[in-house]
């Protein structure tokens, strides 16, 4: 068959384009890499020029308790009029504040003391004459940043005893028991169980005023931590067994305070079993160490984002990452009461979502308290953070 000639003449290649004539290029990877070359997205360090010896404001008191009432009152940022959350997840973040023990770091009251030796010579008097104790806090440390391993915490006897007052399950006489032995072991962490029958001890342990020694010697990770060990692989356990849902206790041993040893008389009924030392405790530890020590963490690696090389940054920019970057301003904040959108709502940020609000200038000094981060000054009027 004769071949058909297209009705339409080819247009000749010299008269499509006036570049013809230039030579084509591909691009190069190599040319498009080296326009984000590496030298311009290296972060500048930050001028030091010294440590900042304390972070309490100016006109703070210096005296334990002060400092005690300082960091109890600065815990939480108060919930925003326009948050992003509906009443439920209200409810339940206030709930968790007021289950959270009434509990303060010892390295955190060094943070913001301006003599960590007056501080500790202070604490001393106040423990000798009854009216704090402290107790055993153990975790674990932050991930290459020189956090502290075992801490202890500073409780003020009058909210100890009012919070084992407040328990409706544990009777009078036990209570009474209770407060003896803490009178009379007011410079220890620990107490024999001599003076107490084995009903009394069960309701302790089970609300999570005494716990076993053991629990605070092993602490070097998560699967340590008190009450963790029965939840750490439920998947190996028969199905429809107590294993399978955590063991007997699990509420308690996941911060719902108590462990496993309230539960002691279903596995062995020798008068014996009780264990001759145990640990003052307090109920909820659990939940606040899970709270300090994932607090720490964020930090950390929130200044290892805005600071690869150094792991430093302004303390201002890095607030404005805690914070979620949603933005403060008054205009900002006046625009989300008229229900105008402007930028994320707190609600949706980290800080909300599984810190409950936990305030920045808390989580700061904590980080400062067990050598996780330092802060300095930059002779700019503004102060820097760095990762240890």
């Amino acid at each position: 068959m004769p071949v058909s000639k297209s009705p339409f003449p080819r247009r000749k290649s010299s008269s499509s384009s006036p570049f013809t004539a230039y030579p084509r290029k591909k691009p190069s990877l190599s040319r498009q890499s080296s326009s984000f070359s590496k030298d311009k997205f290296t972060d500048e360090q930050l001028s030091d020029t010294g440590l900042t010896p304390s972070l309490a404001p100016s006109g703070t008191p210096q005296d334990v308790l002060s400092l005690v009432r300082y960091v109890q009152q600065n815990t939480w940022d108060a919930i925003p009029e326009v948050s992003g959350m509906n009443s439920s997840r209200i409810a339940e973040t206030l709930r968790y504040r007021e289950t959270l023990p009434p509990v303060v770091s010892l390295p955190h009251l060094y943070a913001l003391s301006v003599s960590p030796t007056e501080t500790e010579r202070g604490l001393a008097r106040l423990v000798a004459q009854g009216v704090a104790r402290k107790t055993v806090i153990p975790g674990r440390a932050v991930a290459n940043s020189g956090g502290s391993v075992l801490a202890e915490g500073v409780v003020v006897i009058n909210e100890w005893k009012a919070l084992l007052r407040s328990q409706a399950d544990i009777d009078g006489q036990t209570k009474d028991k209770y407060f003896a032995l803490m009178d009379a072991r007011s410079g220890s962490t620990t107490t024999p169980t001599t003076g107490l029958e084995r009903d009394d001890f069960q309701q302790l342990v089970r609300a999570g005023f005494l716990t076993n020694p053991t629990a605070v010697s092993n602490s070097a990770s998560p699967s340590t931590l008190p009450g963790m060990s029965s939840l750490l692989d439920p998947y190996k356990a028969p199905s429809g067994s107590l294993a399978a849902v955590g063991g007997r206790g699990a509420v308690h041993e996941s911060g719902g305070g108590g462990s496993a040893l309230s539960t002691q008389s279903s596995r062995s009924h020798d008068s014996n079993a009780l264990s001759p030392e145990m640990t003052f405790s307090l109920p909820n530890t659990g939940a606040y160490l899970k709270l300090l020590f994932s607090a720490r963490l964020h930090l950390v690696h929130l200044l290892k984002q805005l600071s690869p090389r150094y792991r430093e940054a302004t303390r201002d920019l890095l607030k404005e990452r805690w914070e979620g970057n949603t933005l403060g301003d008054a205009a900002s904040v006046a625009k989300r009461a008229r229900g105008e959108w402007n930028g994320v709502l707190p609600g949706k940020t980290k800080k909300w979502r599984e810190f409950h609000g936990l305030r920045f200038e808390w989580v700061l000094e904590e980080c400062v308290g067990c050598g996780a981060v330092e802060v300095f000054e930059t002779g700019m009027g503004v102060m820097g953070v760095r990762a240890r």
